[in-house]
């Protein structure tokens, strides 16, 4: 099929925009090359037990691998690129960690996708170096030649000149894209197992909102039964031994009765403490910001506040604003007992569809989730809304929270 010829500039110009994403796919291949062989090394220790731990690393570096080409490859084809989730390998029993890695589909095909890439990407590499001198050639030479040709014969008998278009040069973004686009078949995983890592991920996150609404329960009913309700059993008993002085000694009875009335501002005091641990009345009353900014002011160590579009105007969901407030909560808490920092931060910002709260402190870090630090009930609080948690802790700090809270608005 005939086309109007683009001008030699333009067609170096798409063919040198295409040879950059297939060069760089020579490197790409030369890396799966050595990481297929890494990758097998690791199955095969893996078999040996001894090299069972080398399992769950290597797959996260392969997944990151995999998530730069898959940015890559998006980014080339003008398509949205959609971050695949990465595995939950970094806690729990390794026996498990190893289990998800081999039953993973996207770690599969991750790996799959190694070999094709170190055979098929330097192939398409070459070929692309390859057709540069000869399309330098044909379409830049010969085609001009033609071209000068056609333009004699048609003045010379007045006719129209044919429409010609370089030859070679146009097979540059043809193997680009045939290159981008088998990456990212290959690595994209199909709907089935994006909708069982999702419905898993849900399973996930409600069996831990349970666990932790069953924790919760448990702790107020603790509270209630250590304090509030032991301290109404001694406020009956003083009222019984008052109604009992009241006739033969007025003047016992009246310090009971006294004694009474401290207890019921102490019993007061414990449920106002139990409700707070519910819903606090602060949120009610002040909203987020001025919750938040009240634990600030609370804080052992000093914070800095950023508070971005939770002022005024309309408020969030009741239970969005609660969660934000129970983590920034615990995270100060964490910071003044365990983290020894000199000071905090705190940000809260709101954006469309999304709340973003973030915390962080300039301690020794070293958090771990599994030292009953309160990080997992922040994850299971979050997840349970359907938001995202991640925490970065590294030994010698700092520290760094970071929150998403789909908010609807």
């Amino acid at each position: 099929m005939s086309t109007t010829p683009a001008p030699l500039t333009v067609a170096v110009r798409r063919s040198w925009h295409a040879s950059r994403y297939t060069l760089i796919g020579i490197l790409v291949a030369l890396l799966a090359y050595v990481a297929t062989f890494l990758v097998v090394a690791a199955l095969l220790f893996a078999l040996a037990v001894i090299g069972l731990p080398a399992l769950p690393e290597a797959a996260k570096a392969l997944h990151r691998f995999a998530e730069c080409e898959r940015r890559r490859a998006a980014e080339y084809l003008g398509v949205p690129f959609r971050p695949t989730p990465d595995l939950p390998l970094d806690g729990g029993e390794l026996t498990e960690r190893v289990r998800q890695v081999l039953t993973d589909p996207v770690a599969r095909r991750e790996a799959l996708w190694l070999p094709f890439q170190a055979v098929a990407g330097y192939a398409v590499g070459c070929l692309t170096m390859v057709l540069w001198p000869i399309g330098l050639l044909v379409d830049g030479i010969v085609l001009s030649v033609v071209h000068l040709l056609d333009r004699r014969a048609a003045d010379e008998y007045g006719t129209t000149p044919p429409e010609r278009r370089g030859p070679v040069l146009r097979w540059h973004p043809a193997l680009a894209e045939l290159s981008a686009s088998w990456t990212r078949s290959l690595l994209t995983a199909p709907h089935s197992a994006e909708l069982a890592a999702r419905v898993a991920q849900l399973t996930e996150s409600r069996a831990g909102a349970v666990e932790a609404h069953g924790a919760e329960l448990r702790r107020i009913e603790r509270d209630l039964h250590d304090g509030a309700q032991a301290r109404i059993v001694a406020l009956s008993m003083r009222i019984g031994l008052a109604k009992q002085m009241l006739d033969r000694d007025p003047a016992a009875a009246r310090q009971r009765l006294d004694e009474a009335q401290d207890g019921v501002d102490a019993a007061l005091a414990e449920l106002r403490h139990v409700v707070r641990g519910i819903h606090p009345p602060i949120l009610t009353d002040r909203g987020l910001a001025g919750a938040v900014r009240a634990l600030a002011a609370d804080s052992a160590v000093p914070v800095e506040v950023e508070l971005d579009g939770v002022e005024g105007g309309r408020r969030l969901p009741a239970a969005i604003e609660a969660a934000a407030y129970f983590v920034v909560a615990e995270a100060l808490t964490n910071i003044g007992k365990h983290s020894g920092a000199r000071a905090a931060s705190v940000r809260i910002d709101r954006a469309p569809g999304v709340l973003l709260v973030v915390i962080g402190d300039d301690g020794h870090g070293g958090a771990d989730e599994r030292g009953g630090s309160g990080l997992v009930g922040i994850r299971r609080r979050i997840a349970a809304l359907d938001g995202t948690t991640r925490i970065s802790s590294p030994t010698g700090g700092p520290t760094d929270i970071e929150v998403e809270l789909p908010c609807g608005s």
